[in-house]
């Protein structure tokens, strides 16, 4: 995600004193320093190990623990490529052995498996190689799924005995993964940093020596000691680590499962895509990943992106001579039906993804900015270190280094080689302690424990996090441009008030006065220009209608009010559908052409009534008779009412086609335009959405937080401004004027200077299309925002992709949406949105107080330690406190300061800027006040102790060892 600060926005808002920075966020330098990376949202490999080595890393297994594996991700890579070769490759022996057996007239009857009548190898070899002749021998589609015991409209029967079969002779859908890395995987891990091997061989030789010199009993002291905190160091690191890798373990396989309608005994039913099976009928929309090879049993125009099985970008047309589906591609375009052929480790998907690990790690930008501080923290503290050992060891070789009784530890000609190595050996023990309690690896962990614990809690709060870095960067999302459906409504549509026939019917339902000739062609208007289906019940009970919400809503409507739940089957049957014209966001309508049983042609029109009206030149009155439009003024009336009561308002119209305008062969059918002028207009309907509870609280949190939220739209103009003035987008009628409301055409019509400059002050902008969202998010980027972007439809993937945060729905929204975005909000809800944003927040506060705490204790430690050293020769910190003091700071304190849950408060801050410095000048204030109180009351019991607290008559042995863990007290910092 690109660093933009947020400049030239209108809120500004007192800046809260814990958050520290200024009061407003300047313009930032884009010059790039070695610790920034531009993107992270698809941040290449070359760029993430550029950084890494940018500077000097110390403990370079412990900083970079639980981030992006790029040896792994390079491995996956190729095995990719390898995978796709090997693929093309049998695709090409295959066709060349089945080009030999046609010519030779060979052919290869199906072999019975158990209850079905063919074999699984067959249908996988079959599918694989795409083999459409092999098809045609099983009987085509339909013979396929004879011998598959389906049906092509009604599915399986779907009974546990009936899947079971299925599953045992065919497979799960669901493939073996590599198993995640052991706990032993990661106790090895942590005991390969560099300064702990060293620190363990320093108490092994220290062990060794005081035994020799002070024997068992008091010997093992010290030695014991140290190895005892180091292993207790790589214990609590390994532990936590584990911890975090089932955490995303858990979170990977929660966005692996993917629920899909499939086709069940004459119903449709959601189920999720492990439960898939060999001879399932799936429906396919535009958006929809496809969940298991397959073949297509009807589509029109369907279009699949291949790319994630080709590597190919390229768009692949489907259709009756080219009907193979492969998992894991996506609908690009159109709709259809399949007939599952191969599940699991049968398709080349499952081979796929069981031959790769998937690698969870990632960059993000805090985690970048903190390599770099620890990193300078590093360098100052080995720095530190060293000079510590220099000035120690000469003090030691000159003789200036007494013990506890007054004797001087080092004779030059006296003292023997054994004792010189063991005094060296401790010095050079307590300077490593210094390297090991210096280097704050516990920054980069604070950052991975505080984003997998919020990855879980936003989980709760029903936000599934896709990318890491989308939860620090929500912290500094400046503006969230919403859609309208779905997420600031209830998305349960309703038809309440209709117009057919020239007049409003009161109540929408009573149409019992209206000619024949309407209600049938409202009928078929409604049953076959639909991706919706309504099944009814062999005992009767309620009719069950599926579908997008206004799909439903306009099937209840023809339910009750045309009466087609009964045979809404036999009316499909009537008509012959020849084309499709899927229902296209840019155009905001979708159409159908029908021919009927005495060949004549119709197509049917449904879409956005202000544009569907603009291609009517008649409509049909109660009595069945063409009436021109002229100068009518009210339909556009009759829409104008019902937006304004915050209705979307469809229209559905027809119109007659000569059958020879019609495209007679498949290939010309497929690229053939439907005629949409000249339409005669059957009826309006306005839809009710009411807003969710809790979206106006939701709005007002945001705004008083300076996050400005946008409503984006496809809804007429000013259906969007009622629901923007209920839901307070809009504060009142004063602020319901252009440029606040703008159409998006308007918007579309500007230069990219004067979209820059109309875009902030932009709050509701209606009749968009996704090409619109997307010049939105990029003229707000530019403008220094920081912006999170809400998208269901497969339209919506570029701003998505586009956006600092993109924010897909997890009930509505498309497998492309949500492949394009970097949190899925599960509940479809604006709340859920605003909770992010808390989380964000909450991700940044929780880091800058873990720095401040462990950067007091670091300036606090070096400083005594090199006071101590050079005055008197002594360090009052030995190994052994330091060890414990870094345990403290880097594990338990990230522990606790990293789980700290988001409060209220954090609403009534501005955004932060993301160029902002981590460690703000409060922090610096803090940190260097409560520093120096620890030094001065540390290093005046140092060196003044004795007489302060009257131990000059006391064994010198006792009153070090009272005094020294009297230190390690008063060494950790009030966390207030």
């Amino acid at each position: 995600m690109e660093d933009n600060n947020f400049k030239g926005s209108p809120y500004h808002l007192q800046r809260d004193p814990e958050a520290g920075g200024s009061s407003s966020m300047d313009d930032f330098d884009d010059s790039s320093g070695p610790f920034d990376i531009a993107s992270t949202k698809n941040a290449p490999i070359d760029q993430l190990k550029r950084w890494r080595q940018a500077a000097l890393v110390l403990n370079a297994s412990r900083r970079f623990r639980y981030t992006l594996d790029l040896k792994k991700a390079e491995e996956n890579q190729q095995t990719l490529r390898k995978i796709r070769a090997h693929a093309q490759a049998i695709w090409a022996a295959h066709r060349f052995q089945t080009a030999g057996q046609q010519h030779n007239g060979e052919t290869t009857p199906p072999i019975p498996s158990g209850d079905f009548g063919i074999s699984q190898d067959q249908l996988a070899l079959m599918t694989r190689d795409h083999n459409y002749s092999a098809l045609e021998e099983y009987g085509g589609v339909k013979g396929l799924s004879e011998l598959l015991n389906s049906n092509l409209d009604k599915g399986i029967h779907g009974d546990d005995a009936d899947l079971l079969a299925r599953r045992n002779i065919f497979c799960s859908n669901t493939y073996p993964r590599k198993k995640g890395r052991s706990f032993w995987m990661f106790l090895w891990e942590a005991w390969k940093d560099l300064t702990l091997i060293i620190l363990i061989i320093a108490a092994v030789a220290s062990l060794v020596l005081g035994i020799k010199t002070e024997g068992i009993e008091e010997g093992w002291y010290d030695g014991g000691s140290i190895a005892f905190a180091v292993i207790l160091v790589i214990v609590v690191t390994a532990i936590s680590d584990y911890r975090q890798s089932l955490q995303f373990q858990n979170l990977n396989e929660e966005k692996r499962n993917i629920h899909v309608e499939v086709v069940r005994g004459g119903r449709r039913v959601e189920v999720s895509i492990y439960d898939i099976v060999v001879g399932d009928v799936v429906p396919l929309n535009i958006g929809d990943q496809v969940p298991a090879d397959g073949v297509l049993i009807t589509g029109h125009s369907l279009a699949i992106d291949e790319s994630s099985m080709t590597g190919e970008s390229k768009i692949v047309h489907k259709d009756s001579r080219g009907p193979f589906l492969m998992s894991g591609c996506k609908v690009a375009d159109g709709s259809g039906t399949m007939l599952v052929t191969s599940v699991g480790i049968n398709t080349e998907w499952g081979l796929l993804m069981a031959s790769i690990s998937e690698d969870t790690g990632e960059e993000t930008p805090l985690q970048v900015r903190l390599n770099g501080v620890a990193t300078f923290i590093g360098i100052v503290g080995l720095t530190v270190a060293v000079s510590v050992l220099i000035v120690l060891l000469i003090r030691y070789f000159t003789g200036h280094t007494k013990n506890s009784d007054g004797t001087v530890q080092f004779k030059a000609g006296t003292t023997s080689l054994s004792d010189a190595i063991d005094g060296a050996i401790k010095i050079v023990t307590v300077a490593v302690t210094i390297v090991v309690v210096a280097v704050p690896e516990g920054l980069p962990l604070a950052v991975t424990l505080t984003l997998a614990y919020s990855m879980r809690k936003m989980m709760a709060d029903k936000a599934l996090v896709r990318r890491l870095s989308a939860c620090e960067t929500m912290g500094s999302a400046t503006t969230i441009c919403s859609d309208k459906t779905g997420t600031l409504t209830l998305n349960q549509m309703t038809v309440v008030e209709t117009y057919v026939g020239g007049k409003k019917i009161v109540p929408p339902e009573n149409g019992s006065h209206l000619s024949s000739t309407l209600i049938l062609l409202l009928i078929e208007g409604v049953a076959q220009n639909t991706n919706g289906s309504v099944f009814m019940p062999d005992g009767g009970g309620e009719v069950e209608v599926s579908g997008s919400p206004t799909e439903k809503a306009i099937l209840h409507w023809g339910v009750k009010y045309l009466q087609i739940g009964m045979n809404f089957d036999a009316v499909r049957s009537e008509s012959l559908i020849l084309h499709v014209f899927p229902f296209n966001s840019e155009k905001k309508r979708g159409g159908v052409a029908l021919r009927l049983a005495d060949e004549r042609v119709h197509i049917h029109w449904k879409g956005a009534a202000e544009i569907v009206l603009a291609s009517c030149t008649q409509y049909m009155d109660f009595n069945g008779q063409i009436v021109a439009m002229d100068e009518n003024k009210f339909f556009k009336e009759a829409i104008e009412d019902m937006a304004a009561n915050s209705l979307r308002c469809v229209a559905i119209a027809y119109r007659t086609c000569d059958l020879n305008d019609v495209p007679s062969d498949e290939e010309h059918l497929t690229k053939w335009v439907l005629p949409e002028d000249e339409l005669i207009l059957l009826a309006i309907v306005g839809l009710k959405d009411p807003c969710r509870p809790g979206v106006k609280d939701a709005v007002r949190l945001c705004q008083n937080a300076g996050v400005k939220v946008r409503m984006v739209t496809g809804d007429n103009l000013k259906t969007a401004r009622a629901i923007a003035l209920e839901c307070g987008i809009l504060g009142s009628d004063a602020d319901a004027t252009e440029p606040n409301l703008i159409e998006g055409k308007s918007f579309r019509a500007l230069s990219d200077a004067q979209r820059e400059e109309v875009a902030e002050k932009i709050s509701v902008m209606g009749r968009s299309s996704p090409n619109d969202k997307l010049l939105l998010v990029q003229a707000l980027r530019k403008r220094g925002h920081v912006v999170a972007v809400t998208g269901d439809g497969t339209n919506d993937a570029p701003a998505l992709h586009e956006a600092d945060i993109g924010l897909a729905m997890g009930i509505q929204g498309t497998e492309v949406a949500k492949e394009s975005s970097d949190i899925i909000i599960l509940d479809d809800n604006f709340a859920s949105v605003v909770k992010v944003v808390r989380w964000g927040r909450s991700v940044y506060a929780n880091i800058q107080k873990f720095i401040q705490f462990q950067l007091t204790v670091n300036v606090a430690a070096l400083v005594i330690n090199v006071v101590a050293a050079v005055s008197s020769g002594n360090v009052p910190l030995n190994a052994v406190q330091l060890l414990w003091v870094n345990l403290i700071m880097d594990t338990l304190g990230a522990l606790a300061l990293a789980t700290e849950p988001p409060t209220d408060h954090l609403m009534h801050r501005a955004p932060v800027g993301r160029r902002e410095p981590l460690i703000t000048n409060i922090m610096w204030r803090n940190l260097l006040v409560q520093a120096a109180y620890q030094v001065t009351v540390l290093l005046v019991l140092n060196f003044g102790g004795q007489s302060i607290l009257n131990l000059q008559h006391d064994d010198n042995g006792r009153q070090s060892e009272e005094y020294t863990d009297l230190q390690c007290i008063r060494l950790l910092p009030d966390l207030q």
